[in-house]
């Protein structure tokens, strides 16, 4: 992950700082995040799920908001509408530098912010929160102890996170005037909702009040185990993962330069940049990515090709064994293959017609989970040897290859 420095204005002029996170290669997407209540984009959860992210080849841009971190401006000036304002002008910054941002997500408090941003950002296609209120005002009761004086005097400080701060009495105003449910059943972009039913801070209730606010498409993940802050190192990365992968489904590959066009019904279309092993793949509407490890000097964001090969064998072979154990109803509940490819030397393999040199080898273990007879253990054992990709392994294979394109200088 690469990490640049950035700053932009908000809508009075002052300096917002923020963070761009890119992938090795061109990215997918470009995602903008938005932090929890007086937190930072340096929390470690937001740094985790940002790499997760960009794991995937799809752009961060985390930011302080007004008042926060880095940023100029005083915190008591700002409130929940401003927390939206500097959304959509990190996303306009983000359209004029790179692009429009395709993924907005936020943490607690700018997860709420995000969704009531989002009709604003029309580049957005897909919205996520994680651990987020239903409702602005969920942080009020963070100011009861301070509220009458608030009332009183207009201004008090505040004990947040263990931090002093100045809030006035426009914070608590303000959150009273945003109708979050309507903004979330006319949002129009795809929603993922993500909360830990352990959290103490935002009641897990929240999150099944977004979800029935939203209109399909919208999915919820639970965060079983993890805290609100996501301390956890592999909560914050499961996060971002679930996140990453989510977020694919929603995007064109039209919008990247890196992704090829998807491909007819029948044919296979991967593009690599010249820049990295990274290859971005279409298989008619699914998008797939494979890349190379870290040790061949590849960025292991996605299987090597052999790994792909090894997948379509062993795929093959699980759907064969479902489709024969169905057919005979057999008391199958589910069944499992684990490949393993390698190059063995010819003179060691007994039944291999190749005499000298390496040949390729599959190892193929077959795990059923299911109350089967021996006899019936054996025959799939057999009917696994049937499975198509198998058979065209086994089988002779021409490839021919031509050119296209050249008229447009190689494209």
């Amino acid at each position: 992950m690469q990490s640049k420095k950035i700053s932009f204005p908000n809508t009075v002029g002052e300096r917002l700082a923020g963070v761009l996170d890119l992938p090795a290669e061109t990215p997918l997407a470009y995602a903008l995040f938005a932090h929890c209540f007086t937190c930072s984009k340096n929390l470690k959860a937001a740094t985790n799920i940002s790499r997760a992210m960009t794991d995937a080849g799809i752009a961060v841009l985390r930011f302080d908001f007004t008042g926060l971190g880095q940023s100029d401006g005083a915190f008591e000036d700002t409130n929940f509408s401003s927390n939206v304002a500097d959304l959509i002008s990190a996303a306009r910054w983000l359209e004029q530098e790179y692009r429009a941002p395709e993924i907005l997500f936020g943490h607690s408090l700018g997860g709420t912010a995000a969704l009531q941003a989002a009709p604003q950002i029309p580049s957005a296609v897909a919205v996520a929160t994680i651990g987020s209120p239903a409702d602005p005002a969920h942080v009020a009761h963070m100011f009861q102890d301070a509220e009458q004086a608030l009332r009183d005097r207009g201004v008090a400080e505040v004990r947040l996170g263990g931090r002093p701060f100045r809030v006035k009495e426009q914070f608590l105003d303000d959150l009273s005037t945003h109708d979050l449910p309507n903004a979330i059943s006319g949002l129009g972009k795809a929603l993922l909702v993500m909360h830990s039913p352990l959290d103490e801070i935002v009641a897990v209730e929240n999150a099944a009040a977004l979800f029935t606010a939203a209109k399909h498409p919208k999915s919820f993940v639970s965060l079983d185990k993890a805290d609100h802050l996501l301390s956890r190192e592999t909560d914050s990365r499961y996060a971002g993962q679930i996140l990453a992968t989510w977020a694919t489904r929603y995007l064109q590959p039209s919008n990247s330069a890196s992704a090829p066009p998807l491909a007819a019904d029948g044919v296979i279309t991967a593009r690599t940049f010249i820049d990295s092993f990274r290859t971005d793949i279409a298989a008619g509407h699914h998008v797939l990515v494979g890349d190379e490890p870290l040790d061949a000097g590849g960025t292991d964001v996605g299987p090597n090709p052999y790994d792909l090969l090894s997948a379509a064998l062993a795929s093959c072979t699980t759907m064969t064994l479902k489709m024969y154990a169905g057919l005979k109803k057999m008391a199958l509940r589910s069944v499992t293959v684990e490949v393993r490819h390698g190059k063995v030397h010819a003179e060691d393999c007994a039944d291999c017609e190749t005499s000298g040199g390496k040949v390729d080898e599959f190892q193929r273990v077959l795990i059923f989970d299911g109350d089967l007879s021996e006899e019936q253990r054996q025959r799939l054992l057999e009917i696994a040897e049937r499975c198509p990709v198998h058979k065209t392994l086994l089988g002779e294979v021409k490839v021919r290859t031509t050119l296209k394109g050249s008229e447009q200088n190689g494209a």
